[in-house]
């Protein structure tokens, strides 16, 4: 199966292109950057394909049934939509688009076009997460009633000044970028439950004043003082569903200095704490007694789970939990958060 990688920057280099050189079905045809350097870099580095640096050269060639976009948030839906006119499946990285507006037009192409589009949630392939899914799908938990999501650095905005920090390009600041992953383990694992109201508040204070921002870390840096901060780098907020609560908590930069990153489930009969990235924790009682159960399993790399999976529904047609149909629901939360914060009111989600 040929495939193409659109964008060529630290995504793609460190999940994408390595998961789908393992792949044994899969073969990279392209490697296209609108940066020239990063696009022949590819090329050389993972020694196959081709380098390309505008992804419209590469739209009609029908040996591609695959890309990958992991480009910035801002080119997601174009680039999306032109490759699935063009007969072509995709794997779109997370956040769908920079708005739930946007991610409309990429579900309804793909409706349209009836080609595969996932969007690259990747922890819906993560072992840990799909054991949790599990537990809570055959009852260990009871009726979870109550989750809530930490995911709170601090001090680490990345990039200060540049694509992340800037909300023509990427959207959104922590929400759009860490929030929608976690937002997206809580739906999944409690099947994607209906939103019915979503109150918020986003707080953009610690990077304002840009050359006197002290740090930790800055990944995706160094700063670029001339450039743009206009996102938030603190979100708070609650959802209320037609099954759990969800309490949101989240922060690239806190003056905390903890890294606080995991989700609670909390249910009737038991409560899970899931260590982002990490192991899980199982609280509940047997025999008049409170127990905690730690947890062991096998585990691979979730980005070739999720590869692998994209490949395989190309080849089958099968649909997958990273579907946009599912994902949309995510798209839709973070855009009541960003109104109910912008209006500083409760959203009312109608049917």
């Amino acid at each position: 199966m040929k495939i193409a990688i659109i964008g060529c920057g630290t995504i793609a280099n460190t999940a994408h292109i390595p998961a789908y050189m393992k792949n044994e079905k899969a073969e990279i045809k392209y490697f296209c950057d609108i940066i020239p350097r990063r696009a022949d870099e590819a090329v050389e580095k993972y020694s196959c394909g081709k380098a390309v640096y505008d992804y419209r050269e590469i739209l009609n060639d029908p040996e591609i049934e695959a890309v990958s976009v992991c480009t910035p948030n801002h080119m997601h839906a174009q680039i999306t939509r032109d490759f699935l006119k063009a007969g072509k499946n995709v794997l779109c990285e997370k956040p769908a688009a920079r708005t739930y507006a946007e991610a409309l037009t990429m579900q309804a192409t793909q409706h349209e076009t009836g080609k595969t589009l996932n969007i690259g949630v990747v922890n819906r392939f993560n072992d840990g997460v799909n054991q949790i899914k599990k537990l809570i799908d055959g009852g260990e938990l009871g009726k979870v009633y109550q989750v809530y999501v930490s995911f709170r650095s601090h001090r680490s905005i990345p990039g200060l000044g540049g694509a992340f920090t800037t909300k023509e390009i990427a959207g959104g600041g922590v929400l759009i970028d860490w929030g929608v992953h976690f937002l997206d383990i809580v739906m999944y694992c409690c099947g994607d439950p209906k939103a019915k109201t979503v109150s918020a508040e986003t707080f953009s204070y610690l990077g304002k004043d840009m050359k006197n921002y002290s740090f930790v870390g800055m990944w995706a840096g160094p700063p670029k003082y001339d450039g743009v901060y206009d996102v938030e780098e603190g979100v708070t907020g609650i959802i209320r569903t037609e099954g759990p609560t969800i309490t949101v908590n989240g922060a690239w930069a806190q003056n905390i200095g903890e890294n606080e990153m995991f989700i609670d489930f909390m249910g009737e009969k038991g409560g899970i704490r899931l260590q982002y990235g990490a192991d899980f924790t199982l609280y509940s009682t047997k025999n008049g007694m409170l127990t905690t159960t730690t947890t062991q399993y096998p585990t691979n790399n979730h980005f070739e789970n999720e590869i692998n999976a994209f490949v395989d529904c190309v080849e089958t047609g099968a649909r997958l939990p990273s579907h946009i149909d599912t994902n949309i629901l995510t798209s839709r939360l973070m855009q009541a958060i960003y109104d109910s914060a912008a209006a500083h009111q409760e959203i009312v989600l109608e049917e």
